[in-house]
């Protein structure tokens, strides 16, 4: 007869759990040792009910090997919405595939001719000619397209995401309006489509990588790529075989662009709350704005508090990824400095600019009167003097007919905390100059102040040990969305 375990609690039992890659335990073994001569001990296995269910081996098929914890916690809402807008777009991409098809072959039938759709004397030469001028356009729209933004797709790429789509559905309009058009017109719109498209292809394609760089915490990048691949290939199936069904039962114009139109506001619906669903851990320039902004708000009342001689001492409350993702804008305007909850910005800021931009800035003569003219040349070497001990030169123009504009230089050799402290100096200058202001303070010297200002408040607060306890990733830069210069300072 089988001898039973020992007890639990005994000093010779030994039990060992076997976890997969998600901590799921897949068996348990205990070991009972041998407690008579007779009996040479036994390893008990025991399996939970489940752990091979076919319903875990299909969804391990698509999902990230150690799935939830080898992933962010905002992988699993980014990943339901985004496969509801591929369903919803490869339905949509039907219609529009249809519509371009009969611009190319249609049914010579006389009423179809009258309403503007189709050629009756279209060739399979005329469509080659059309796909070849398509490939074309869309490959120069490509290269010019990555050449001018492809700095910022990574820091914006939330934004590059959702604009992919609005790229791609465009092309659909535009390819269900090319049957009603002449065949001039027809042509262009189909080529004005094909750059659209590649231009998805482009921003959806970066900014995606950018995105799965983020989900993935275990170093399983090339795996979450792969299964975000099965996942597409599915879905995409899965409305490709819905649309077969939908579309031979859509027929009149009026239910093509019904569909469409539900459709691709399906489509770009769900983009949209996916992309919402992200909390980036990178600080790029407006989710900059929102944490410095809450910082120099504690920092200013803390400063407060001491200069009343009032006791306690008042915590720098940096905001959680999460947090600022509710608050973050997809679409924001490049380089803006605004406070948090602010309806408008208080200035522009450019960062990694060539030092000819900030020497344009002296000796430059005032337009208006009674305003003082820019600083004098001379007074370049003040500025350098005030940034020696910093990587990085920052300059504030006070032209009248536009915004206050800052200019920052990086020095070689900087690190993304320097852009982030330069960042934080234009954010608090532009806030705070014109409340602050003194009385015959010239322009070099305003911007020592707020500087050794902004200096106060990180040394006071250990400012970026504490961005790193609230969760940011202070080593990846996010702040240039441009190729920048560096300059190095040879005394």
């Amino acid at each position: 007869m089988a001898q039973k375990p020992l007890k639990e609690g005994s000093p010779n039992r030994i039990e060992i759990q076997e976890t997969d890659e998600s901590k799921n335990v897949v068996a348990t073994y205990i070991a009972s040792p041998a407690d008579r001569p007779d009996n040479k001990g036994r390893v008990d296995v025991i399996i939970p009910e489940n752990t091979n269910s076919y319903a875990r081996s299909v969804l391990n098929a698509f999902l990230p090997a150690g799935y939830p914890h080898s992933v962010t916690s905002d992988y699993l809402g980014y990943q339901i919405y985004d496969s509801l807008q591929a369903f919803s777009s490869s339905i949509a991409g039907m219609l529009s595939n249809r519509a371009v098809l009969e611009g190319m072959y249609p049914e010579p039938h006389p009423a179809l001719r009258r309403i503007g759709v189709g050629d009756s004397h279209a060739s399979p030469t005329s469509a080659l000619l059309l796909s070849v001028l398509q490939e074309s356009m869309g490959r120069i729209a490509t290269i010019l397209f990555a050449h001018r933004l492809g700095t910022s797709l990574e820091p914006e790429c939330k934004m590059y995401r959702l604009l992919a789509d609005i790229f791609n559905d465009s092309a659909m309009i535009l390819d269900c309006l090319s049957p009603a058009l002449p065949k001039p017109s027809r042509v262009a719109m189909l080529a004005t489509s094909s750059c659209l498209r590649s231009l998805c292809g482009v921003a959806a394609g970066s900014s995606k990588a950018s995105l799965s760089a983020h989900f993935a915490t275990q170093g399983n990048l090339g795996e979450l790529n792969a299964k975000d691949s099965s996942q597409e290939t599915v879905i995409s199936l899965m409305g490709m075989l819905a649309g077969s069904l939908i579309v031979s039962h859509i027929s009149t114009k009026w239910a093509t662009w019904t569909s469409m139109i539900f459709l691709l506001g399906i489509h770009l619906g769900t983009n949209y709350l996916a992309v919402r669903a992200v909390s980036m851990r990178t600080l790029n320039r407006q989710r900059a704005n929102i944490v410095f902004s809450r910082c120099l708000h504690d920092a200013s009342q803390e400063f407060s508090r001491k200069r009343n001689s009032q006791t306690g001492d008042i915590s720098l409350t940096i905001p959680a990824p999460q947090e600022v993702s509710i608050e973050e804008r997809i679409f924001e305007r490049d380089g803006i400095l605004r406070y948090s909850g602010a309806k408008y910005g208080s200035g522009y800021c450019k960062i990694g600019v060539s030092l000819q931009e900030i020497l344009a800035l002296f000796d430059q003569p005032s337009k208006v009167p009674g305003r003082p003219p820019s600083p004098p040349i001379s007074d370049f070497n003040k500025l350098l003097e005030v940034y020696k001990d910093d990587d990085y030169i920052m300059m504030w123009d006070q032209s009248p007919f536009r915004e206050q504009r800052f200019l920052i230089a990086i020095k070689e050799g900087a690190g993304n905390a320097t852009l982030l402290s330069a960042w934080m100096h234009a954010l608090y200058h532009a806030e705070s100059w014109a409340l602050n202001r003194r009385e015959g303070e010239s322009l070099i010297e305003t911007l020592q102040r707020t500087k050794l200002y902004v200096e106060q408040v990180q040394d006071r607060f250990n400012f970026f040990e504490e961005l790193q306890k609230a969760g940011w990733d202070i080593e990846t830069g996010a702040l240039e969305t441009k190729s920048g210069t560096r300059i190095k300072i040879l005394r």
